[in-house]
């Protein structure tokens, strides 16, 4: 079993250490994961150390946020040398704009005629590695946990039954505080180009992230998109359905780009998704499907 896509707590929306998703993994019978943090690669020194205790095979890796024609798109690196000094560029340039879009969020938030505090969302980011930002899905737990919007209608589809309910806070994250919604927090990401490039020239190789999320309701854009670069698609994901994993296949191999699997496993932002399980119903098919095709790729 293969998952190539895994937040640590070095995520500002994931929980756990590099070493304890290392044990996780082995638990649950996968052979080569990779640990790939938003806008960040210090989990990996500690994911490659604990894997080789462990006996598990690892590829370094990261997931960063990037721009391409004015929207908002995340990249994958794998196997590349994270000493490179423009990775830790790439963390800082986010950090240094992180704390002004929380408060941008807090106040768009409150637009929406919610009562939050700055005490509540320092609060929700205690126990965090990055204890100065304030993210979507921590916005959503909070105003999920208040007891006087038991009944507001715009939270319920995130509460048990609703149709959003499944991994509420994320769900919540992508409705409102994604690019394009009413409590969006501006942060000037890096164009696509110059992402591909800090990958490349660090020896990786990069895959565009879950296009069926970046991409709802416009799959067929990813057609125009595999012009660019960039050397494969995460054609599996915890985001597709199996009709979006067929066309994702298909244009992957119809350009040439490699194929990944990841469940973009963070923990309880995401409480549906599991390590390992970016394509259950495929029976394991998916992860036969990735070896091969990264094997033949010189990757592994």
């Amino acid at each position: 079993m293969i998952d190539l896509h895994i937040h640590s707590r070095y995520s500002d929306d994931g929980d756990f250490t590099p070493e304890s998703l290392a044990v996780q993994c082995k638990e649950k019978g996968i052979g080569i994961f990779s640990v790939t943090d938003h806008n960040c690669v210090r989990a990996n020194v500690e994911a490659e150390e604990a894997a080789k205790r462990l006996g598990l095979g690892y590829l370094s890796g990261g997931e960063f946020e990037c721009i391409y024609n004015g929207r908002n798109f995340h990249m994958l690196g794998y196997g590349m040398d994270c000493r490179d000094e423009a990775f830790a560029g790439l963390e800082q340039a986010v950090e240094r704009q992180s704390r002004r879009a929380s408060f941008e969020m807090l106040e768009k938030t409150r637009a929406l005629g919610f009562s939050v505090t700055e005490e509540e969302m320092n609060q929700a980011a205690a126990d965090c590695f990055w204890k100065e930002r304030w993210t979507g899905e921590m916005f959503g737990e909070v105003l999920l946990g208040k007891p006087e919007y038991e009944n507001h209608p715009l939270l319920a589809p995130y509460r048990k039954g609703g149709d959003r309910s499944d991994n509420p806070y994320v769900n919540f994250y992508w409705d409102f505080y994604s690019q394009g919604k009413p409590c969006y927090g501006t942060v000037a990401y890096p164009p696509m180009e110059e992402v591909l490039e800090i990958i490349h020239r660090a020896g990786g190789i990069a895959v565009l992230a879950h296009p069926g999320a970046s991409l709802k309701g416009q799959e067929e854009k990813l057609a125009e998109l595999a012009a660019q670069p960039f050397d494969g698609i995460e054609v599996f994901s915890s985001y597709h359905c199996e009709k979006q994993e067929d066309y994702f296949l298909e244009t992957a191999k119809r350009f040439g780009k490699l194929m990944t699997c990841g469940s973009d496993f963070h923990g309880k932002t995401k409480p549906a998704i599991h390590l390992g399980e970016a394509a259950a119903h495929r029976d394991g098919q998916a992860g036969e499907i990735i070896l091969k095709a990264l094997k033949e790729g010189g990757v592994l």
